[in-house]
C-alpha cells in the first residue's frame, strides 16, 4: 500500500535537500488522523506517558528548564493498532532510502505531550555518545490549533527563523543533526507524534531527545 503518490514524495525530497528541512500538510489522510489521536487521548487517560529527559538512555536527566513534555514511546509488537502509523513511516524511509542513498535501516517513534505552560528550549537531535539519528520527523495532532495557542516549532538556519504552527496532520522532517530547532512555550495541550529514522536500530533501548 503506498500513502503518497511518487510525484509527491520526489517534490517533499527536494524541498528536504535544498533546504535541511521540510513542511507537508495533510500528510495524513482524515482516518488514520482521527485513529493515531484517539490512541493519542487513550494513552493519556490510561496515564500511560512518562516525562521526558535530555539525552541518552545511558545518560538520562530531568530538567524542566529545558523541555517539559511528556512521552510514550511506540513499539510496532505492541501497538498494534497503529498498524497504519507504522506504514507511513516505513514508506518514509524506504522513500528517502530511494531517493536520497540515506540507507536507513530503523526508527523510533513516540508521542510527545506537552501540557500548557511547557516548552523545549533550542537542541539538536543528535547526541555525543550515539549518532546515528539521521531524519527528524514530527506530525502534528491538534485539533483547532489556532494562533495564540503557542507551541510553534521554531527552525533555526543561520541568521533566519522559521515559525511552523503545530497544526492538525502536518508533518515536518527535517536533518537531525544540522538543523537547530525549539518548540516554544504552549498555552494548551499540544499533542504530536515525533520520531527519528535511524542509520540502524540503537539496540540499547529508547534513547530521549
Amino acid at each position: 500500500m503506498n500513502f503518497h503518490a511518487e510525484e509527491k514524495w520526489i517534490d517533499w525530497v527536494d524541498q528536504l535537500s535544498l533546504n535541511d528541512f521540510v513542511v507537508i500538510d495533510d500528510f495524513l489522510s482524515e482516518e488514520i488522523y482521527q485513529h493515531i489521536r484517539s490512541f493519542f487521548l487513550s494513552k493519556l487517560e490510561e496515564d500511560k506517558f512518562d516525562r521526558a529527559g535530555i539525552g541518552s538512555s545511558l545518560n538520562n536527566t530531568l530538567d524542566t528548564t529545558i523541555r517539559g513534555d511528556f512521552t510514550y514511546w511506540l513499539d510496532k509488537s505492541r501497538d498494534k493498532q497503529l498498524a497504519d502509523t507504522f506504514g507511513i513511516i516505513e514508506e518514509t524511509k524506504d522513500v528517502l532510502n530511494r531517493f536520497c542513498f540515506l540507507s536507513l535501516s530503523g526508527y523510533e517513534f513516540h508521542l510527545a505531550y506537552y501540557p500548557a505552560g511547557t516548552f523545549y528550549k533550542r537542541h539538536v537531535d543528535q547526541f555525543r555518545e550515539r549518532s546515528n539519528r539521521m531524519i527528524s520527523m514530527i506530525i502534528y495532532l491538534n485539533e483547532g490549533w489556532k494562533k495564540g495557542d503557542g507551541g510553534e516549532l521554531k527552525i533555526l538556519k543561520e541568521d533566519e527563523e522559521i515559525m511552523v504552527d503545530p497544526i492538525a496532520r502536518r508533518c515536518v522532517m527535517f536533518k537531525s543533526a544540522d538543523v537547530p530547532h525549539e518548540v516554544m512555550k504552549t498555552h494548551v495541550g499540544r499533542y504530536s507524534l515525533t520520531g527519528w529514522l535511524l542509520y540502524q536500530p540503537s539496540g540499547v533501548g529508547y534513547l530521549l531527545g
